[in-house]
């Protein structure tokens, strides 16, 4: 047999064995696609036939939406987006539209790539319903989360962007709930669609109340057995909420507000702050203080929460600004005045600064969803009554 034959066989056997493999990962994938999506097997339940009983009431999210069917549940995320949980024991209903995504309760391996949900799920005492996060161990200021993974209760699944598909598979992950980060890689989505998998983007970020992010505990409290947990915590926050709203009303009868800059400063150079209309501008508002980029107006529209100004732009808008709130999340943390400037010499000019005003973010509050309520009334103490005693997420400059 001549050497070239030689070589051909083993590049015949070679592609041979490639598809097989590919076939049999494909056959698998197709499985588990058709045992967790199965809408077309029969049924005793009739979608068709099926009337709304109820729905969920919710104060302040408007991203998503929950109407009862009996023991069932029709999600609407963002307008379009459908989903029906399926109760325990429960058949998915026969006729179900093709735009609704069925999920079978319950949920006891989650893969939750948005660590904003995360937090939520932790409070609720969900975090048990978790078998595996994008984000690792060494990234999350949260303890309890922290020590999840640590233990090896919760694994490390791989970014949004770059999961683990074997280790999602072999912990029969039956949901993925994803951050909007996930349409910047829309071929993540449908490949864990395509091994069966149904995918929940959730929509904390674009709810225009502080509190709007924090009413999705109730959506995750439904999906893991726990609403009435939820519905307890949101209650509680509420009367927080209500509480300082009150006490505002009742400082600023006579009162001009106090002006407010929340920013920092990137390695370019570049301000970065918040744009008007954002959550943050908004806790500042119902904190009783006035944004400093409220009148502002973004050269670019895009659906970014934040905007990159010059310097010059900056400090023309908050020189004069009665506070100004570092925020650390990004950055890094600082604590004195002379870190501060130390980013930007034209800082030791501000109003602010001058009068020993200067604050900024410690925890990350970014990732602790259920604090809002925390940083409201933190906001609350720093600009109408000066307090830096026990608040939570921010410290005053030294």
């Amino acid at each position: 047999m001549s050497r070239i034959t030689i070589i051909y066989r083993k590049i015949f056997l070679c592609f041979v064995f490639v598809m097989a493999a590919y076939c049999t990962f494909f056959i698998a994938g197709c499985k588990i696609k058709t045992a967790n999506t199965n809408k077309n097997s029969a049924s005793n339940v009739n979608w068709k036939e099926m009337k709304k009983t109820g729905e969920m009431e919710l104060k302040y999210a408007k991203m998503f939406s929950v109407d009862y069917y009996g023991d069932y549940s029709l999600v609407t995320i963002a307008g379009n987006e459908k989903y029906l949980l399926i109760p325990k024991n429960s058949e998915v209903p026969a006729n179900l539209d093709e735009d609704i995504v069925p999920i079978k309760l319950p949920l006891k391996n989650m893969y939750v790539a948005s660590s904003a949900s995360m937090d939520l799920f932790r409070e609720i005492g969900g975090l048990s319903n978790v078998k595996m996060t994008g984000t690792k161990s060494e990234d999350w200021s949260i303890d309890e989360i922290k020590k999840y993974i640590d233990s090896g209760e919760i694994l490390y699944g791989g970014k949004y962007s770059t999961p683990d598909y074997e280790m999602i598979l072999e912990n029969n992950c039956d949901i993925a709930i994803e951050s909007t980060m996930i349409f910047h890689t829309p071929k993540v989505k449908e490949e864990l669609e395509d091994f069966g998998i149904p995918v929940m983007v959730e929509r904390l970020s674009y709810e225009k109340e502080p509190l709007g992010r924090v009413e999705w505990i109730k959506l995750f409290g439904l999906m893991s057995g726990r609403l009435s947990e939820a519905e307890e915590f949101m209650e509680e926050c509420s009367k927080r909420y209500d509480d300082v709203v009150s006490k505002v009303s009742e400082k600023n009868k006579d009162n001009e507000k106090k002006k407010v800059a929340f920013f920092y400063i990137s390695s370019n150079g570049y301000v970065n702050v918040r744009k008007p209309g954002d959550y943050i501008s908004k806790m500042i508002d119902i904190a009783g203080g006035s944004y400093a980029f409220s009148d502002y107006v973004p050269d670019e529209e895009n659906a970014l929460s934040t905007m990159n100004l010059q310097m010059e732009v900056f400090y023309e808008e908050a020189y004069d600004a009665d506070y100004i709130i570092y925020n650390s999340t990004i950055e890094g943390e600082i604590n004195t005045v002379d870190e501060l400037i130390e980013k930007c010499d034209l800082l030791k000019d501000f109003k602010a600064v001058k009068n020993g005003n200067a604050w900024c973010t410690g925890k990350n509050m970014f990732q602790e969803t259920t604090g809002t309520i925390d940083m409201i009334e933190d906001l609350y103490e720093v600009i109408n009554e000066n307090d830096s005693d026990e608040l939570k997420y921010l410290h005053r400059l030294k």
